[in-house]
C-alpha cells in the first residue's frame, strides 16, 4: 500500500471517532479533501463555514459554494468583521492571527456551529511556515486532522485526484490581504484593487500560479512562473493598461517569478517605499 494511500485511511479514521464538527472551508485542495472525506466520514455530524470576507475573492467564493453543492457538503456562509479591527488593518506579520480569530468569533457565534469541534485544513508542509493565524486557531481548540494523518501538499493531491475531487490541481488562492506588503494597510479598496487586476490577467489567460502584489498602493509587482513571463510580456500593453485603471502607476513583472509567500521576503512599509 502506498504511503499516501495509508494516510487516508489513518485520516478516515480520525475523522470516524470526531466528535460533532466545522470546518473552516475555503475552497482549495486542503479544506477540500477534507471537506469530502469528511462527508464520507461524519455525515451531517459536519458542517463546513466560509467566510465572507473583503479578502476572498468572489470567484472563490462562487467556487466554494459550487464544491460545496456538488459534494453534499452543508456550508454556512458567514460575513466577518476582520477589517473593523485596527490590528488587521495594520497589516504586519500577525495580520492572519486577526483574521483568523474573526472567523472564529463568527462560527462562534452562531448557535449551530458554537460548540462543534474546530477542524482546519492544514497538512504537514504547512506546519513549518509562517502562518500565524495556525497558532491562534489551535489556541482556540482547532484540530488538523490531515497533519495528523501526515499528509503533506502532494499527498493531498494525489488522494484528492484518486477520490475523483475536481480540487486536485487547484493552484494555492491566498486570500488577497496576502498581496499587500507588510506595512501597507489593509483597506476595502486597496483589496478591490488587486482583485480587479488578477481577474484581468485571469481574462488574458493568465490563471493559475499568478499573483498582483502591492509594494505601497502606486506599485504593482506582477508574479507568474517564469515560463509565462513571454505570456505577460505579449499582452504587455492590455496590462499596464488594465493595472493602472485598476488604480496602480507603476506596473512591474517580478523576474524571480512566482512563488508562494514571497512577501514574507519583503518588509517594506508605506513610509520605507515613500524613501525609495
Amino acid at each position: 500500500m502506498a504511503a499516501h494511500d495509508r494516510k487516508l485511511l489513518d485520516l478516515r479514521r480520525i475523522l470516524s471517532d470526531m466528535p460533532p464538527a466545522v470546518l473552516a472551508f475555503s475552497g482549495g485542495a486542503d479544506s477540500a479533501l477534507l471537506a469530502a472525506v469528511g462527508r464520507e466520514e461524519m455525515g451531517p455530524a459536519l458542517l463546513a463555514a466560509i467566510a465572507d470576507s473583503p479578502s476572498l475573492p468572489r470567484r472563490e467564493l462562487r467556487s466554494a459554494v459550487a464544491f460545496a453543492d456538488r459534494h453534499g457538503i452543508e456550508l454556512r456562509v458567514l460575513p466577518t468583521d476582520e477589517l473593523e479591527d485596527e490590528r488587521y488593518r495594520r497589516n504586519d506579520r500577525d495580520r492572519c492571527a486577526f483574521c483568523k480569530d474573526a472567523l472564529v468569533d463568527a462560527i462562534r457565534a452562531r448557535p449551530d456551529l458554537a460548540e462543534r469541534q474546530l477542524l482546519l485544513g492544514v497538512n504537514t508542509d504547512d506546519l513549518g511556515d509562517h502562518r500565524p493565524g495556525q497558532a491562534v486557531t489551535r489556541a482556540r481548540g482547532a484540530r488538523f486532522p490531515l497533519a495528523e494523518a501526515g499528509l503533506s501538499k502532494d499527498e493531498v493531491r494525489l488522494v484528492s485526484r484518486a477520490l475523483g475531487l475536481e480540487t486536485w490541481d487547484k493552484p494555492a488562492a491566498a486570500c488577497l490581504a496576502s498581496r499587500l506588503a507588510y506595512g501597507v494597510p489593509v483597506t476595502r479598496e486597496g483589496l478591490a484593487r488587486i482583485e480587479r487586476a488578477e481577474e484581468l490577467l485571469s481574462e488574458l489567460g493568465l490563471h493559475g500560479d499568478v499573483r498582483v502584489r502591492d509594494q505601497g498602493g502606486a506599485l504593482a509587482r506582477i508574479e507568474v512562473p517564469p515560463e509565462r513571463f513571454d505570456d505577460v510580456l505579449a499582452a504587455r500593453d492590455r496590462v499596464v493598461a488594465g493595472l493602472r485603471d485598476a488604480g496602480f502607476r507603476y506596473v512591474t513583472l517580478d523576474l524571480d517569478g512566482f512563488r508562494s509567500g514571497s512577501q514574507n521576503l519583503v518588509f517594506l512599509s508605506v513610509g520605507s517605499m515613500g524613501a525609495r
